[in-house]
């Protein structure tokens, strides 16, 4: 496990985000008895037959599954995991000394459960984008992983499951329905902020004034395209299409110069997750 300079100044997000996580489950699945599908949620579930706080239930669980993944999978994990796997009990045993026996905010189970997934998601987006992540669940997720063959996240999907799904043995079926409801719209809530934020456009342009187009990406834009030969179906005549990758800001600034230079230009556009690329050591304008 070695600790890189980059991952010493990702610890600042990294802290933020996990007291994030642990203020969303302290203050809203906690009063609520919800198991949203994580370590925490299962620690609230064994808070009710184990006399400890869910502090150190969560840090146990959480220690316990580092060292399990040590002997099964090896030191796959880094100083990151590590790190959040500790500092969440901390957050969650210094909340319960500053607000000891936490009552519902919206005083409605099904309100705490939908800021619970807003508030958390934020926190651990921040953790994505430092490639960090809460462990927890994650460890089982490989565990799973290597042993059954099962994809990493549908593994991570099933174990938050199989949590949510065990709050059946202590609590009504309102309690259990929020909490798999919770679990399965809290992927849906990350993904969002994970890449909504951030989503790229893929914009294809069919245009008879190409070479305007391609200067205006290139030396306004200060952004680089790939040019494809495309023969119409129709008539077989041969067009050159330009193709560019754009974020929010660039896509507006595009289309509008588009209509203004060419409003019979063809265009289509394509939502765009992610981008890896490596710039040139000389820098210019990306690919």
């Amino acid at each position: 496990m070695h600790i890189t300079k980059s991952a010493l100044r990702d610890f600042l997000p990294i802290t933020l985000g996990t007291a994030i996580c642990g203020g969303a489950v302290y203050f809203l699945l906690i009063p609520s008895h919800l198991s949203v599908g994580s370590i925490s949620g299962l620690a609230i579930i064994l808070s009710n037959i184990i006399p400890l706080p869910i502090s150190v239930i969560t840090f146990v669980l959480n220690i316990g599954l580092l060292l399990l993944g040590f002997l099964l999978i090896g030191r796959d994990f880094g100083a990151k995991t590590v790190y959040t796997s500790v500092l969440l009990p901390i957050f969650l045993a210094a909340f319960e000394r500053l607000a000891p026996n936490p009552q519902s905010i919206t005083g409605d189970v099904f309100s705490d459960m939908v800021c619970y997934l807003f508030i958390v998601s934020v926190g651990q987006a921040l953790l994505f984008t430092c490639n960090a992540s809460s462990g927890g669940l994650d460890i089982v997720g490989k565990l799973l992983n290597k042993f059954f063959r099962i994809e990493l996240g549908k593994a991570v999907a099933l174990a938050g499951m199989c949590v949510a799904l065990s709050s059946a043995f202590l609590y009504d079926l309102k309690t259990v329905a929020l909490s798999v409801l919770g679990t399965y719209l809290g992927g849906i809530v990350l993904d969002h902020f994970i890449f909504g934020f951030d989503q790229k456009r893929r914009v294809c342009i069919l245009s008879s004034r190409m070479e305007e187009v391609r200067d205006f990406i290139i030396n306004t834009m200060h952004s680089g395209a790939t040019i494809y030969e495309a023969i119409g179906a129709y008539d077989h005549v041969p067009h050159k299409e330009i193709v560019v990758i754009v974020n929010k800001s660039e896509y507006v600034q595009l289309m509008a110069y588009l209509e203004k230079t060419d409003p019979t230009a063809f265009i289509t556009v394509y939502a765009v997750s992610s981008v890896t690329y490596q710039p040139k050591p000389q820098g210019g304008p990306r690919p």
